[in-house]
């Protein structure tokens, strides 16, 4: 209760900030400290609205056409990218995938001076089996390939989050044509079981101190822009791995009209008979100030996230599990929260809702220039916080 006191009450800061939003998963370069600080600060209580930044396969509709429009089957997609080599065996896992780490290979950092070989020790070590991380260029998909080729033979899966802004392209169909060819040119580098299609793109689109739950709280050009991305990049994966399965961006707090949008061709202009976006796996984000996932209570009302997540008939992943860097309490507490109130609250209800991963954010801190200390381990990228054991601990007790 006093989490959602505390969101009611930065209404206005939230306001601002909803217009100068900076992806948790961002595309490199990151963002001028400056901003990204002054965003993160003046969204830790704002439902996760901050950009943050993975059954059976879903059908191809409009979202696996070649143009925004939807004409066209996307089939030239089918040949390599100029310049590079077929496609390594593809990423998958063996086993389990319920419990995951999210990482930032391509951020520098922590994540530039642990070795692979670090990383992979750190993630056995806490018994996770996917490890994910964002993607926004050809070059940081051969990076980001290396990585999962060493971890893949020790039983850690790595899968990719395909980054694109919404203020980088003004239209619909520019926004398209630039996702399809970015996914290929990432797939083209590795081939993955699953590829997560953006992060957080919803809080983008915001108009205002919102919810998130209505059509009408979402600016309709944005959306349109957003979708372009969205569907652009379904089409450019499933041109170059027809079998990889599509994560719909993982959005956050109470923010799934615009997956509901997406899902029934409507936009918030009120009209529909827009393009179907279909995909594999729902994805979400939840942090510490968020409350119940299936009373979540926002400046309109109060929501049943989760049921709403689960009406879209994919599985769920909750792939972005956080505590926020202004946690009001100790490390120490904070790391009692995450245990109970977090993985252990998810966890119990996974059965009913279909939850098939809980992946943690995330291993190592940002550096001071990044969002924040965020991970369960220093900047660093060797020294525990207490959240480190809290998650070991909370696999140990609880396998999958």
């Amino acid at each position: 209760m006093t989490a959602i006191i505390s969101f009611i009450s930065s209404g206005i800061a939230c306001f601002i900030a909803s217009f100068f939003i900076v992806p948790r998963f961002i595309s490199r370069p990151r963002a001028a400290a400056s901003l990204a600080g002054a965003t993160a600060v003046l969204l830790a209580a704002c439902g996760g609205g901050d950009g943050g930044a993975g059954s059976p396969g879903g059908s191809q509709t409009a979202s696996g056409a070649s143009s925004a429009s939807g004409s066209g089957t996307g089939s030239a997609g089918s040949e390599s990218s100029p310049g590079t080599s077929a496609p390594a065996a593809v990423i998958a896992p063996a086993g389990s995938i319920f419990y995951g780490m999210n990482g930032h290979i391509n951020a520098g950092g922590a994540y530039a001076a642990a070795s692979p070989a670090l990383q992979l020790s750190q993630l056995k070590d806490l018994n996770v089996t996917l490890y994910r991380n964002d993607v926004s260029s050809q070059a940081e998909a051969v990076k980001l390939a290396s990585l999962a080729q060493t971890m893949q033979p020790s039983g850690v899966t790595v899968y990719p989050v395909l980054l694109q802004l919404v203020k980088n392209f003004s239209d619909e169909e520019t926004a398209y044509q630039a996702s399809y060819t970015l996914a290929q040119q990432i797939v083209n580098v590795q081939k993955y079981a699953y590829y997560e299609v953006t992060n957080e793109l919803a809080p983008q689109c915001l108009v205002g101190w919102v919810d998130g739950v209505h059509s009408t709280d979402y600016d309709n050009r944005c959306f349109q822009i957003a979708r372009g991305i969205i569907r652009g990049m379904i089409a450019g994966i499933k041109s170059v791995d027809p079998a990889g399965k599509i994560i719909i961006g993982g959005n956050t707090w109470m923010h799934y009209g615009f997956d509901q949008m997406l899902a029934n061709g409507t936009q918030p202009d009120g009209t529909n008979g827009h393009p179907v976006v279909t995909w594999d796996i729902t994805a979400w984000h939840w942090y510490s100030e968020q409350g119940d996932i299936r009373h979540a209570c926002g400046g309109s009302g109060c929501y049943d996230v989760i049921g709403t997540l689960k009406s879209f008939g994919k599985p769920i992943w909750i792939n972005e599990v956080g505590i926020r860097p202004d946690f009001p309490g100790t490390p120490d507490q904070a790391a009692t929260f995450l245990y109970n109130d977090m993985l252990n609250a998810l966890m119990s209800i996974a059965p009913q809702y279909d939850i098939e991963s809980l992946q943690v954010y995330e291993l190592y801190d940002d550096p001071p220039t990044g969002q924040g200390p965020y991970g369960i381990m220093l900047n660093d990228g060797t020294t525990h916080k207490p959240d480190y054991a809290a998650v070991r601990n909370f696999i140990a007790a609880k396998p999958k």
